[in-house]
């Protein structure tokens, strides 16, 4: 009898037949999705190279160097003596002065060229103009009276001594280092997830595995779980530049810090999941992937401490995914916190992942 008079029992008997596992979808389609990142430089750019082109202007644009000199000008008949009186002053170095008339004295005060602008009448009378709305212009408002002040004779009531500090672990890029690290799985998993399930659907191509025996629970998973993956990379690659370029101390387990971004991780992937269910266009999803993250940009404490918001809106900060992920973050490197004490943080980023990947499995569509 040939093969083609065999009944199909029979030629499932006589030949090798292939076995599909339960995980076998999802494996495979994990697979191909590393093989399509591999195939786009653009997106080993914006994953690997932007947050440490990012990391490096902003540790040198903040590095540890001597206090700004306070520019002002000097306006009035008494000014060589203002001029005088600072020539005398201990603070003399830090304050540049510029006479001038009083229009174009205050015309550089307004577009921010001074600092402070000081008028005298030459009668022993000052006047400080400043913003303090503008930090360097209350900081210049007290240096100089403080610098005439004791050029003019007044003498310290208390005897002070002034330590400066300057160790690893209280710099701003200590802390700016592990904003970044959760900045960086935030959009990578956003972006990269809901971006492609976007492009994919354009492109008709999910409207292939409507055919399959695929189960979209399986789909979603791969496309998450490609995140952790490139996470390791990620957070291997920040850590080890502000170790090497900025002497950043990292005192916790490297283990935790890896099991805490992957956590963060699939969190935001499953955010990714749920912007892109619906969505049917690339316009579309960039919206609401902005929407989503544009309020953890501002609150969740990247590049500023989430503390000067009002304590009104604390709780509502502290329940934002980022907000947990950077505070875990910088708990575990910067103070070498135990997992377990990052329990509170890691249950935020476990809830608002496993929702949204319920909900995203729910409301998925395939066209």
């Amino acid at each position: 009898m040939s093969v083609t008079q065999q009944t199909p029992a029979e030629v499932r008997t006589s030949g090798t037949r292939l076995h599909n596992g339960r995980w076998a979808g999802y494996w495979h389609l994990l697979a191909s999705r590393m093989k399509e990142m591999k195939r786009e430089p653009e997106v080993i750019f914006w994953v690997f190279g932007f947050p440490l082109l990012l990391a490096l202007g902003l540790g040198i644009a903040f590095r540890n160097k001597p206090a700004n000199v306070s520019s002002i000008a000097v306006v009035g008949p008494g000014s060589q003596q203002v001029l005088s009186l600072i020539d005398r002053s201990p603070q003399k170095a830090s304050i540049k002065a510029d006479v001038l008339e009083e229009a174009p004295a205050l015309k550089g005060f307004r577009v921010g060229k001074y600092d402070l602008v000081v008028e005298s009448d030459g009668t022993g009378v000052y006047k400080y103009v400043y913003d303090p709305a503008r930090p360097e212009s209350v900081l210049s408002r007290a240096e100089v009276d403080h610098a005439l002040q004791a050029a003019a004779g007044r003498q310290d009531a208390l005897t002070t001594v002034s330590v400066t500090s300057s160790e690893p672990g209280s710099r701003y890029i200590d802390f700016l280092i592990p904003g970044l690290i959760g900045m960086n799985v935030m959009n990578a998993a956003m972006w990269g997830i809901g971006f492609a399930i976007v492009d994919m659907r354009q492109r008709k191509l999910l409207k292939r595995f409507v055919a399959t025996p695929m189960r979209r629970s399986d789909f979603l998973l791969a496309l998450a779980s490609s995140r952790l993956i490139l996470m390791t990379v990620e957070v291997g690659m920040l850590l080890g530049f502000g170790a090497l370029v900025f002497q950043m101390r990292v005192l916790g387990s490297i283990a935790t810090i890896l099991l805490i971004g992957a956590i963060g991780a699939l969190g935001f992937a499953g955010l990714g999941l749920l912007t892109a269910s619906r969505s049917q266009k690339i316009e579309s999803v960039s919206g609401l992937i902005n929407l989503v993250m544009m309020p953890m940009w501002i609150f969740s404490g990247v590049f500023f401490s989430y503390e000067r918001f009002p304590a009104v809106i604390q709780p509502f900060i502290k329940a934002l995914p980022l907000t947990a992920l950077n505070d875990a973050l910088r708990a575990t490197i910067l103070e070498g916190a135990s997992l377990g004490a990052q329990s509170g943080r890691l249950l935020v980023l476990a809830l608002w992942g496993g929702i949204s990947f319920v909900l995203a499995v729910k409301w998925f569509r395939w066209t």
